[in-house]
């Protein structure tokens, strides 16, 4: 099937392959297996139910005189919804009669299309792992998630619906080193695109460093701690007096502004 999707003049640029199938035919062999085919179409009009029939129509015929597959036109069902984020999906259903099949209900492909999934990475194109005597010549190539934006997705949908399958998903994408995007791109580039935005540029192990803790306060691990307010000299406050947003309406030369911002950056202030 994702031969036929590969192949076909439409679907073949329209649809990026992701999720569960897409790692195990496309990176680990030895992965867990998936439910279904799992797609980011890049054009809404692939996702007409008026258009969807024909086309899987052409990929059965195409399925047929390549690997003899058989897959009944009456089988080929597609159910186009709006989903939870007000977005276009839909999902698709297309059965098949295998040599030796037993009796009852014919085995079904369940494909999910998702259109609002916004693609950040350019799709990377990967030969589909297929070690079977019906395996084209030339292989099966399809375009698919760029690993990086893969990883990044699994730990939203981690964080968002808690699934076993997102957990085993993540640290899986974790532990294959020579997969693992490279932590040193952030580092390289924290002067080039932090610098002009800041009046002063924080180091960037501060940031790195303080990671562990925002994921251990995501987890509910620890309780974000908040700082109390030093206590006034004196022992007097003013309770009316408000600091001013900004220190320009004061029409005074004074580098409060510095100070307030090295303090909320936990940078250190040469008060000389």
């Amino acid at each position: 099937m994702l031969a036929d999707i590969a192949n076909h003049v439409d679907l073949g640029a329209a649809y990026v392959l992701k999720g569960g199938t897409y790692l195990k035919k496309c990176y680990f062999e030895t992965y867990r297996f998936s439910e279904d085919l799992n797609f980011t179409p890049t054009d809404a009009g692939m996702l007409d139910e008026s258009r969807l029939i024909p086309v899987f129509d052409e990929i059965v015929d195409w399925d047929y005189e390549q690997a003899c597959t058989e897959r009944p036109r009456d089988t080929i069902r597609f159910e186009v919804y709006e989903n939870k984020r007000g977005g276009l999906s839909a999902e698709g259903w297309i059965g098949c009669r295998v040599p030796l099949q037993r009796r009852g209900g014919s085995p079904r492909i369940k494909l999910d299309l998702t259109y609002d999934e916004v693609l950040v990475m350019e799709p990377a194109n990967r030969e589909v792992h297929h070690p079977y005597s019906d395996r084209p010549d030339g292989g099966i190539q399809i375009q698919c998630y760029d690993y990086e934006e893969v990883f990044a997705e699994k730990v939203r949908v981690l964080a968002e619906r808690e699934r076993p399958r997102d957990l085993y998903d993540v640290v899986h994408l974790y532990r294959h080193k020579s997969e693992r995007p490279d932590r040193s791109e952030p580092e390289a580039e924290w002067a080039n695109m932090l610098a002009h935005q800041l009046r002063a540029l924080p180091p960037f192990a501060q940031f790195w460093g303080e990671l562990p803790a925002v994921f251990d306060w995501l987890r509910g691990a620890i309780e974000k701690v908040v700082p109390q307010p030093i206590p006034a000299m004196g022992g007097v406050i003013d309770e009316p007096w408000r600091l001013q947003a900004m220190v320009r309406p004061w029409h005074a030369n004074v580098p409060l502004e510095i100070i307030r911002f090295a303090a909320a950056n936990h940078l250190c202030g040469n008060l000389t």
